[in-house]
């Protein structure tokens, strides 16, 4: 069996799932905190250097797999791994984030979309010579604008 250990917690305006963004993309507003755990300090020397961050974290408050969900941006089933439906068989989420500013053991970040009290699990940074790849294709996003969740999903 693997361990995940938390090393620290995310602090955001999102109490409740109902009022979380569909992605943080969708809200360049929405501005919260990564608390990181003392004893990994050390850990964020020179991440002040980067404009944005990847943060996975664990959705401790998802409910059970659903493996075709109805994802927030559409209205038919997708499988769960053609989605970004907290509904996983592992709890692994993952938003990338603006990093405004560093206090100690505190990064302070925009565009997120987690729930306040959210386990993190890892801090990476977005290096867009990795992490962007041009052209990719969007499968059934394209062409999908942001919208208000639907009534009555999670």
């Amino acid at each position: 069996m693997y361990e995940v250990v938390p090393i620290g917690v995310i602090r955001s305006p999102f109490k409740d799932k109902k009022d979380a963004p569909i992605q943080g993309a969708f809200e360049p507003d929405a501005r919260g905190f990564i608390e990181i755990d003392e004893e990994y300090v050390a850990g964020l020397l020179d991440i002040d250097q980067f404009s944005h961050l990847i943060v996975l974290y664990w959705m401790d408050r998802a409910r059970t797999v659903d493996l075709r969900p109805i994802p927030f941006l559409d209205d038919a089933p997708h499988g769960i791994f053609a989605t970004r439906n907290p509904r996983r068989p592992n709890k692994i989420g993952l938003m990338v984030v603006a990093l405004e500013r560093v206090e100690g053991n505190v990064l302070y970040i925009g565009n997120v979309d987690a729930l306040d009290g959210t386990p993190v699990i890892d801090v990476k940074p977005y290096v867009p010579r990795f992490d962007s790849v041009p052209h990719a294709d969007e499968g059934w996003f394209a062409g999908r604008e942001n919208r208000p969740k639907p009534e009555g999903r999670e």
